[in-house]
């Protein structure tokens, strides 16, 4: 008896405290601003320089780039470019290596599939990725105006 009144007693003691639980699927969380999310992929300011492919510590970045159809303008342009989700580990590098800031990191975290057929994200879904886009990527923390 006296068990079944020291339960009931904190039952009742926690009955009126806050709750700690959030309303995930119909109140999105907000992520802190240095969450590394799902990458977003501008192809107009990719330069194909490869840097994000070399740097990815999983190699789960693939691109290729073609000569530029236009014969007046030098460089390359992007022509493929993939990630494998299955194995991307979201480290952000790809993306303070990035001089232009072609690729960029977003707050969105969902990636759940039924298949891992569907982990492997194209150029075209990594565009169209524009949500959430983290506003300020290479310098997140860094004084303003540089260090001093």
């Amino acid at each position: 008896m006296i068990g079944m009144m020291k339960g009931l007693g904190v039952t009742l003691k926690t009955l009126g405290t806050r709750k700690s639980t959030y309303k995930y699927p119909d109140e999105p969380i907000v992520m802190p601003d240095r969450f590394r999310g799902i990458q977003h992929f501008d192809p107009d300011k990719c330069i194909v320089c490869f840097q994000c492919a070399r740097i990815c510590p999983t190699q789960c970045i693939t691109m290729s780039g073609k000569p530029n159809p236009d014969p007046e303008k030098k460089g390359r342009v992007i022509d493929t470019y993939d990630i494998n989700f299955e194995i991307c580990i979201l480290c952000d590098l790809c993306t303070e290596v990035c001089p232009t800031e072609a690729i960029v990191m977003t707050n969105n975290f969902e990636l759940a599939a039924y298949s891992r057929d569907e982990l492997f994200k194209d150029r075209v879904w990594l565009q169209e990725n524009n949500t959430n886009v983290r506003k300020d990527n290479n310098n997140i923390g860094a004084p303003k105006g540089g260090a001093k």
